[in-house]
């Protein structure tokens, strides 16, 4: 009886967190327009394009990106490590094989082994394929996700965060994930707790292919359940109702939250249920099969017209990828979403490892959840079994322990989870509860 009178109370208290503000600057709609004709004036940046001109293909390219994070780094006073990676790859697209380089700039953290990523590639291509020669302009693919990449870098590294960011510049997307595959690999041999990966890729125009114009909304596409769980896995997820909240899901569902509280970013954050496109993918997919939290964030509405074509002109109609067809005051917003996402995370406590509910037979349920280093305070979600977005939360103070009673919310009828918060109310993803209750 005491403790649900405890809980009662705890129901009612309202403890002192405070509310989180966004202290990013905006992003620049300029600066990413002169990054991106940057890019474009490269000529082609194809993955198996030259790497010792030095003003034209991809070496080129990726010499710039990484003296554009050095001079980053040095306005903000050595915060930024550039690095490279690179590996050889081979497949049908580089029969002969390839050595595939990432450019990358590390801003270390106070917890350092705590990681978000945040990448784009630099890499473009024309109709063919295995075309290397001619000019692929690649503006917004991928260049609007580099550019952006460049832009989070220079808003975010003029604060210090808990966890690390690293701001990656990937190469060999268009002939195999391969950039996406070194970034996922790297992280693994580092020992990184990746906390996010954050893929940007075709974020840059608002004018579909039939002219129609979405210039309020940016889909997210994340996976439920985990491509990287055994079939056992899988199963005990499925067990509990969890298809809708793995890590990658709660990750877009953050990034709706992040949306919702920043209004003046002026965008509609979309999440969609699948983990890319209809059949097809984004640097994103190596990190899930690594088992990393991985959402790629896209535009709202394609214009083909503009992907992986010939510059060309046919019927009075204009194919091609370039600057032109660009809207970089939306690129400025889906950038702006990106920092707030990073800065929510990056400075928030980590997510609970564990939480258990339990309930049967009862009509209260009890949650459980395993306790973080840091936090001010948890916070409890839940929602009707038949919804997916969270609708109801009660803030719990760290003092009071790891355990909330919520009398009348049936287990059999709600789903749970917990997400750890900080004491300025930065807010760690939600951990879906459903496992074995937390002894």
């Amino acid at each position: 009886m005491l403790r649900h009178i405890f809980a009662a109370a705890l129901l009612l208290a309202t403890p002192t967190i405070a509310v989180a503000s966004d202290e990013t600057p905006a992003a620049d709609p300029a600066r990413l327009k002169a990054l991106v004709e940057k890019l474009v004036s490269f000529g082609t940046r194809h993955t198996l394009s030259s790497t010792t001109d030095p003003k034209r293909g991809i070496g080129a390219a990726r010499n710039w990106g990484a003296a554009e994070f050095a001079r980053l780094s040095k306005a903000c006073g050595g915060c930024l490590a550039v690095e490279r990676i690179s590996d050889r790859f081979e497949g049908p697209r580089a029969p002969d094989g390839v050595i595939v380089e990432d450019v990358l700039a590390i801003q270390k953290g106070s917890d350092p082994d705590r990681v978000i990523m945040i990448a784009g590639h630099i890499d473009s291509r024309v109709t063919d394929v295995m075309n290397i020669t001619a000019d692929a302009p690649g503006a917004n693919d991928d260049g609007s996700g580099t550019a952006l990449v460049l832009e989070a870098a220079r808003l975010l590294s003029q604060h210090q965060h808990r966890a690390t960011i690293v701001y990656a510049l990937l190469s060999g997307e268009e002939q195999g994930l391969w950039g996406g595959k070194l970034l996922a690999r790297h992280a693994k041999e580092k020992g990184w707790q990746v906390v996010a990966m954050l893929n940007n890729d075709i974020v840059g125009n608002t004018r579909g292919t039939d002219g129609t114009i979405v210039d309020n909304r940016v889909r997210v596409f994340s996976e439920g359940i985990r491509m990287s769980e055994d079939l056992a896995a899988q199963l005990a997820r499925r067990g509990i109702g969890g298809e809708d909240d793995g890590p990658s899901r709660a990750l877009a569902k953050a990034a709706v939250r992040a949306g919702e509280r920043n209004p003046a970013i002026g965008l509609e954050v979309v999440a969609v249920r699948r983990p890319d496109r209809f059949r097809r993918g984004g640097d994103h997919i190596p990190s899930l099969e690594l088992g990393y939290p991985a959402i790629r964030f896209t535009v709202g509405i394609e214009n083909y017209d503009q992907q992986h074509q010939d510059l060309r002109t046919e019927n009075g109609r204009r194919y091609g990828d370039t600057v032109d067809a660009m809207d970089f005051p939306y690129l400025a917003r889906v950038t702006a979403l990106n920092a707030a996402l990073i800065t929510e995370l990056a400075d928030a406590p980590p997510a609970p490892t564990e939480v258990g509910i339990d309930g049967a037979l009862s009509s209260n349920t009890t949650v459980r959840w395993t306790p973080v280093e840091d936090a001010a305070a948890y916070r409890v979600h839940w929602r009707r079994a038949d919804r997916s977005d969270w609708s109801d939360s009660r803030l719990v103070p760290a003092t009071s322990g790891t355990e909330l009673i919520l009398p009348g919310v049936v287990v059999d009828d709600n789903f749970f989870g917990v997400s750890a918060v900080s004491d300025d109310g930065r807010e760690s993803i939600v951990t879906f509860g459903g496992l074995p209750l937390v002894r």
